[in-house]
């Protein structure tokens, strides 16, 4: 595959997302919310896992959405849904969930802390009288309380990564102690397993479940990664480099993904 030069931050964590599912192709993932999440399943089944399995936010279980399709703005629709297996509930694939059928959960995040927990509802202030209010958790709490691993998506940006959130709409490790999931309830050996960034890759440390940069783009160093922080991450030994979208990742996600036959115009500009 041809290395592509220009590109959007949106689509690098896309493309990034589907790489891994490519090297973990033998799971399942339950996709919350649309946007990055889910446009990253459906490059993956376009071009490396054409029998990928996934579950969608709201209970529909192995479609085969009829693209190209906006993967924000047709989620829970006809579009997205189309040749499912089985259109249930929520409530159904929480169920499957909890008897642990879903490997992976994917997700965008407003915050994050250095915990991996997630923070979509809110801004400012508290609960009752927030500075500014979002749409909060949907079903992001039961994919982040239940799955096995959690894969996040968000912008590297100050702002995103917190030392500590404004509010915890879906479990990370919570405060990081030794069983905290596990004492909330939570089903044991669960958490958080990767971050994506247009910049990075991090992962949390096995001891003390703490955010580790393991790989950063070959656009940045990292210090640029860090300075776009809150809080200082852990560093792995030995820092891998992301590999950056393909020119065919791209035609694919564009055309054959995309209604609007161009550039995912989400983030800023990228060119190597």
């Amino acid at each position: 595959m041809t290395k592509a030069t220009n590109f959007t931050e949106a689509e690098a964590t896309i493309c990034y997302t589907a790489k891994l599912i490519e090297k973990e192709r033998d799971k399942s993932y339950w996709v919350g919310g649309g946007g990055t999440p889910l446009a990253s399943t459906l490059l993956a089944q376009q071009i490396y896992v054409p029998d990928l399995t996934v579950v969608l936010e709201d209970g529909v279980i192995a479609p085969q959405p009829a693209v190209p399709l906006d993967p924000l703005m047709v989620f829970v629709s006809a579009k997205a849904n189309y040749r499912a297996v089985a259109w249930t509930s929520m409530n159904t694939v929480c169920g499957h969930a909890q008897l642990g059928l879903f490997d992976y959960g994917i997700l965008l995040t407003l915050q994050t802390d250095p915990y991996g927990n997630i923070n979509s509802s809110l801004l400012g202030g508290d609960y009752h009288n927030p500075g500014r209010r979002f749409g909060g958790a949907g079903g992001a709490n039961e994919i982040a309380s239940m799955c096995w691993r959690t894969i996040l998506h968000t912008t590297q940006e100050k702002r995103k990564f917190v030392k500590k959130t404004d509010f915890i709409t879906s479990p990370g490790y919570l405060d990081g102690s030794p069983g905290a999931r596990e004492r909330a309830g939570l089903p044991a050996d669960t958490g958080p397993y990767r971050l994506f960034t247009p910049e990075a890759m991090f992962g949390y440390d096995e001891e003390t479940r703490y955010m580790k940069l393991l790989a950063i783009a070959e656009w940045v160093e990292v210090n640029d990664v860090l300075e776009k922080m809150d809080f200082e991450p852990m560093i792995a030994s030995k820092l891998e480099r992301l590999e950056p979208p393909t020119e065919e990742e791209l035609e694919i996600l564009r055309v054959n993904i995309y209604p609007t036959g161009g550039p995912i115009s989400e983030g800023e500009w990228i060119q190597l």
